[in-house]
């Protein structure tokens, strides 16, 4: 029998003492439980999950949700986690590996990190100074008695609707309205009037930038010990504002609005595109990061398993995070003499709108804004800098002589977080939330994960081979999926996607901006154009593979379908590391 080829992992280890650092491990089990906790539980299951259940028919949104996780979720989550696991290697090297034609997988992955490490951050700044203010004797967004309040702002709580004391203005706003909109974000009226950077919320971006890169540097030595701090306490925050917001009056007004069930709403099909498209928001499919956590585990780590307990953390949580909100929520429209559907919001509404006005109403406000705010910090951070690894772990693995070598991985980082800093910058002025919107809207948007939920489906169902994949899940973790996880990969999870994407176009509208603004055809263009830079690049690599490997067209499509093949000189000779469970060809 011929001499194995040595793998990437034994070259690494010769190479090391020529100057190359060694790939690592996570030190322990819990490290990467927390890590991918932290990733996939962000800002989404606080704020847009509850609202979500409440205005698709309460529990009967329950119905498509589950069968969206089951169907998508889940096969998708063990497909990228398992993946980066046998391959031992992030996104881009993991796909170029296992699927060589279908190596764009990994680029348009970690495109969509780099657009997200850029806008997502915005909102912890938002966050920061937010918290900054919450020390304030008085809450500033309590009172209208603030230099940025204007002639038009008005306290409207439950006595002056009770007592009719005063009436107000036509053009009344809130308070916390006026805050959010004229100190926070200094908003302009248009898209076309960007206006100076806010000098407050550029120093809380470059201080949430600083904590993240500080996070990261040192890879999964640091990053898997602060995940036991980022990851934990948003959960201990969580419990304090569930269990306050469980003794607030009407709360049990908010907790039935949150799960009133409607099942007259299951015959909208929106109700179902919602359900799908949180699911994919939320388990952080398609954006890498999930292969690049994974290729950190030992190979013979239990990923099934793990797969299993980290969906259920997710959705648990989602479900957890309505009552602790909605409790909330009663209370205020209780307070506010109102229909709760007037305060229940979703995204940044929600966190900096009408979260605040609600804390503003209880004993000990700054306390519980205290909580709040940091509770959407660490949800944030998080998930923001196990991105930033995600990114680091591919570009290091596709150039590992290049790029682990003394600190060159530390500078590359450092350019990486003062670039998406700089970016970032046109979201602190004061037609930044637009822009932050389209970001939002169209860079990570529905469509682009639809598409590469769909050609992942296919790469590993059909091309490597659902069969082969759900034996090297065996060979790892000893147990063998079920037959449902096959058929999904096949059949379930790309018809479904397919389904959900042709509705997202048949249903697509003009974006609305803040201010109820539509965006402008120019913007819309731009967005568009953000989808395409990173869904372009799995034709584009399909194209350059093709031209550039040897052999007639037959000849060609053959090599770069099988795995680990090294047939083309753009391909690197990356056989698996560690354990080669008996080869990739299924030998």
């Amino acid at each position: 029998m011929a001499q194995a080829e040595p793998t990437c992992l034994e070259k690494w280890k010769v190479s090391k003492g020529a100057g190359v650092h060694a790939r690592g491990q996570w030190a322990s089990k819990s490290e990467f439980l927390l890590a991918v906790a932290g990733q996939i539980i962000g800002l989404g299951n606080v704020w847009r999950f509850p609202y979500l259940c409440y205005k698709n028919g309460g529990g009967v949104f329950f119905v498509p949700y589950l069968l969206f996780l089951v169907l998508c979720g889940i096969p998708l989550f063990l497909l990228e986690t398992s993946l980066g696991q046998f391959t031992s290697l992030g996104g881009v090297s993991a796909w170029k590996t296992i699927c060589p034609i279908f190596g764009g997988l990994g680029y348009a992955s970690q495109m969509m990190i780099l657009h997200g490490c850029v806008y997502y951050i915005v909102i912890l700044a938002w966050a920061l100074l937010y918290l900054c203010y919450s020390f304030q004797p008085q809450l500033p967004w309590s009172h209208c008695n603030n230099t940025w309040n204007t002639e038009a702002c008005f306290l409207f709580d439950h006595q002056n609707q009770t007592a009719n004391v005063s009436n107000p203005p036509d053009n009344a706003a809130s308070p916390v309205m006026e805050f959010w909109e004229r100190e926070v974000l200094h908003l302009s009226d248009n898209l076309d009037e960007l206006g100076p950077i806010s000098w407050k919320l550029a120093l809380c971006l470059a201080a949430v930038w600083l904590v993240c890169y500080f996070c990261v540097w040192k890879g999964i030595k640091s990053t898997g010990k602060v995940v036991y701090v980022t990851a934990t306490f948003p959960y201990l925050m969580l419990f304090v504002l569930l269990v306050r917001g469980a003794t607030l009056p009407g709360a049990a007004q908010g907790i039935v609005y949150y799960l009133k069930p409607n099942h007259t709403r299951l015959a909208d099909p929106q109700v179902w595109m919602d359900a799908g498209t949180q699911i994919f928001f939320s388990y952080g499919i398609c954006l890498g990061s999930l292969t690049a956590l994974g290729s950190y585990n030992k190979y013979n780590n239990d990923c099934y398993k793990d797969s299993y307990l980290l969906c259920l953390l997710n959705s648990g949580t989602s479900f957890l995070a309505g009552f602790a909100i909605f409790s909330v929520l009663g209370f205020m429209a209780q307070e506010q003499n109102v229909d709760i559907a007037t305060v229940a919001q979703s995204g940044p509404g929600l966190a900096f709108i009408a979260f605040p006005r609600a804390v503003a109403m209880m004993p000990l406000p700054q306390l519980w804004a205290v909580c709040f705010f940091l509770m959407i910090i660490m949800l944030g951070l998080d998930t923001q800098f196990v991105s930033l690894e995600a990114l680091m772990t591919s570009v290091s693995d596709s150039y590992p002589d290049l790029i682990r070598r003394g600190y060159r991985r530390e500078l590359l980082l450092l350019f990486v977080c003062v670039v998406c800093f700089g970016v970032g910058l046109i979201m602190v002025t004061p037609g930044g939330l637009y822009v932050f919107q389209i970001y939002d809207h169209f860079s990570c948007s529905g469509a682009s994960l639809l598409l590469l939920s769909i050609f992942q489906s296919v790469a590993i169902g059909w091309i490597y081979g659902a069969e082969r994949f759900c034996s090297n899940i065996k060979d790892m973790s000893g147990r063998k999926p079920l037959l449902l996880f096959k058929l999904c990969w096949k059949y379930v999870t790309p018809a479904v996607c397919t389904a959900t994407f042709l509705f997202s176009l048949f249903r697509w509208s003009p974006l609305r901006l803040g201010k109820g603004l539509a965006a402008p055809s120019w913007a819309t263009t731009l967005g568009w154009l953000l989808t395409l830079s990173s869904v372009s690049l799995l034709p584009i690599w399909a194209v350059y593979a093709l031209a550039v490997t040897p052999g007639n067209l037959s000849q060609r499509l053959t090599r770069l379908c099988r795995p680990g093949t090294s047939a083309a000189a753009y391909i690197p000779a990356v056989p698996l590391p560690q354990k080669p469970p008996r080869d990739l060809l299924g030998h």
